[in-house]
């Protein structure tokens, strides 16, 4: 069973963690006080070895707490590399904070500090390189047919659809779909492989005869008066039970639950950037990220515009309206790229592959998407942001607000649009699918921060420049 593998794999983890610990400690130690790099004024060495060596009897303990603290020891079938570094830092920063506190409750103030340092650091790396060969090995067996977890779905409705299909995706997380219990589909409908098996209904038999690691609840809405009499089902037989919804679609991909006297409420739209301090920090970076921007392509933008107003006829700059926060309509500014036209032939739609409107110098500008650099100016004044989702004219607003497959398009304008964003960097943008930017938009609002603002930022400089979809 899976839960006696998680058991002996958390027991390794124990015991490496703690080897690993007390050797990035000696080894600190070393390259303090012995190694070429090692201080030899004398008053430094005040403390025997001894002395130092004495502190791992508590340091390893404590530090084995703080991993656990920090849910080192928690599954990690499908978590990220980068949150386990996130956790291995945590912990140790939180160590070294510790052990600082108590050298000076102890009022030691002999033991070298420096050495302390030294030794966070490498433990970090250490700990960080363990768990990456760890999760690599697993992932390797994995993928080969070991250390499975074999679940069975109860209900068919489109949160299993979307289980299977993360599941089916990442063979490495090491999950088996055994088959799907449900009333309402046939015996044998199939999806990425995954077949009804039998009815609901059977599912102590089913129990009985078979050893599940996991038994995950994907009713439909329709069948959730059921629930309570299946999750009983489900934990008497001591089997780990999760509950997936069907109205996923409806909450964020990071919930914000509030407790209101012991009653669970979970807001429906959680959107950071509605906080003030937040506002005002992304406004700040926005200010002086547009001047800066506006004074580094001062010349390129000088050499632009004479490029664009010697090509062709009509202004340099391109005026469009579009939709911005709250849907309050602003004129965006781009570099001209295509001849003088008609409003009408201008609203028809996107550009597309050899568009005779565009100029060759435009065509070149949209393709490293210089023609957007007049938008700092949009940012300076307020209008737009340096990361967010992009502003759209309000003729494909009003189409997209209306259609029922994107059901959610109207929540990108609860931030500023941006200059560029997490749906740009990962290709979506131009003649690009609708549904999957919204998907990325979204995620970006619902999961904002300062350090995903600086990533996006940090990756546009390298994929987000060169545009193939532009025509």
């Amino acid at each position: 069973m899976i839960k006696d593998n998680q058991k002996y794999l958390n027991r390794l983890h124990l015991v490496m963690d703690a080897t690993l610990t007390a050797l990035a400690y000696m080894f600190a130690w070393w390259l303090k006080f012995e190694s070429i790099f090692a201080t030899k004024d004398p008053n430094v060495y005040a403390l025997p070895m001894e002395t130092y060596f004495r502190a791992l009897y508590i340091l390893v303990p404590a530090y084995l707490i703080l991993y656990y603290s920090f849910g080192l020891y928690n599954s990690q079938r499908v978590s990220r590399s980068w949150d386990d570094f996130a956790n291995i830092v945590k912990s140790n920063v939180a160590g070294f904070l510790g052990f600082f506190v108590t050298l000076y409750i102890l009022k030691q103030i002999n033991f070298s500090r420096t050495m302390i340092g030294i030794f966070v650091v490498i433990n970090v790396i250490q700990l960080m390189i363990s768990r990456m060969a760890v999760r690599s090995v697993l992932r390797y067996f994995r993928k080969r047919g070991y250390n499975i977890k074999h679940v069975l779905l109860v209900g068919y409705s489109r949160a299993a659809e979307s289980y299977i299909m993360r599941i089916d995706s990442n063979p490495q997380w090491g999950y088996d779909c055994v088959g799907v219990l449900d009333d309402q589909v046939p015996l044998g409908t199939s999806y990425h492989g995954v077949k009804v098996i039998g009815k609901i209904d059977e599912l102590q038999d089913y129990l009985d005869r078979n050893e599940f690691d996991e038994i995950t609840i994907t009713l439909p809405l329709n069948a959730y008066d059921r629930l309570e009499e299946l999750v009983s089902k489900c934990e008497k037989t001591g089997i780990h039970t999760k509950f997936i919804p069907d109205y996923t679609s409806l909450f964020p991909s990071n919930p914000y639950t509030e407790d209101i006297a012991g009653l669970p409420v979970i807001s429906i739209r959680y959107v950071a950037l509605t906080n003030t301090l937040n506002r005002a920090i992304k406004r700040l970076i926005d200010i002086v990220g547009a001047l800066c921007a506006l004074i580094i392509f001062a010349i390129p933008m000088g050499i632009i515009a004479i490029a664009v107003k010697t090509t062709s006829k009509g202004p340099v700059i391109f005026k469009q309206e579009r939709i911005g926060r709250h849907g309050v309509p602003f004129m965006m500014y781009k570099f001209r790229t295509m001849e003088m036209q008609d409003k009408r032939t201008e609203e028809d739609g996107w550009t597309t592959p050899g568009d005779p409107r565009v100029t060759k110098v435009g065509r070149f500008l949209r393709r490293t998407s210089l023609d957007e650099t007049p938008q700092f100016m949009n940012i300076f004044l307020g209008q737009m942001s340096l990361v967010g989702p992009r502003p759209e004219r309000p003729n494909f607003v009003e189409k997209f607000r209306d259609e029922e497959q994107i059901p959610r398009y109207m929540v990108r304008h609860q931030v500023r649009p941006g200059l560029t964003g997490w749906a740009q960097i990962n290709g979506y943008r131009g003649d690009t699918s609708i549904r999957k930017r919204i998907d990325y938009d979204i995620y970006y609002i619902e999961n904002w921060s300062l350090k995903f603002d600086i990533k996006i930022l940090f990756l546009t400089m390298f994929k987000g420049f060169i545009n193939k979809n532009a025509y």
